[in-house]
C-alpha cells in the first residue's frame, strides 16, 4: 500500500521534477537536488541518470532518508532500491511518455536495462 495520500498523487502527477535531498549520519538534510521521477500506480519512482556513481543517488543509498519536494508537498521519505519490485518496462514508458520531449539522450540515461539497478522507490515515511 502506497504512503502517499489520493490528494498528493493528484498534485504530484502534472509535476515535470521533484527535489530530493538524502539525510547525513547527524540527521540534518542536505541541499536540495531536482531530478525527473515518474509515478507508477500509486507508487513514486526516481532513477539516476548517471548511474550509481551519481552523488545524489550515492547519498540517498547510504542514507537510506531523505526528503522529497513536489507540487508543493515536502515529505520524509525513505529510499527502497527498487530493482526487483516495480514493472520497469512500464517504468521506462512512462519516463518516454513524460520526458521525450527533451529528446533522446536525457530520457536514454533514466530507461532501459542499466536504469533497473538504479531505480529508488519513493516511500513516504
Amino acid at each position: 500500500m502506497s504512503g502517499w495520500t489520493p490528494d498528493e498523487l493528484r498534485s504530484v502527477t502534472d509535476a515535470d521534477e521533484l527535489q530530493v535531498s538524502s539525510f547525513r549520519p547527524d540527521g540534518t538534510a542536505r541541499p536540495f537536488v531536482i531530478i525527473w521521477f515518474v509515478r507508477q500506480g500509486d507508487e513514486l519512482y526516481v532513477r539516476s541518470a548517471q548511474g550509481p556513481q551519481n552523488g545524489w543517488y550515492r547519498r540517498a543509498v547510504d542514507s537510506g532518508a531523505g526528503r522529497v519536494r513536489v507540487a508543493g508537498i515536502e515529505k520524509d521519505v525513505t529510499f527502497e532500491h527498487a530493482s526487483a519490485g516495480p514493472d520497469h518496462a512500464g517504468l521506462d514508458a512512462a519516463y518516454h511518455a513524460k520526458y521525450d520531449r527533451y529528446g533522446p539522450g536525457p530520457v536514454g540515461a533514466v530507461v532501459g536495462p542499466a536504469a533497473v539497478d538504479v531505480t529508488l522507490h519513493l516511500l513516504p515515511r
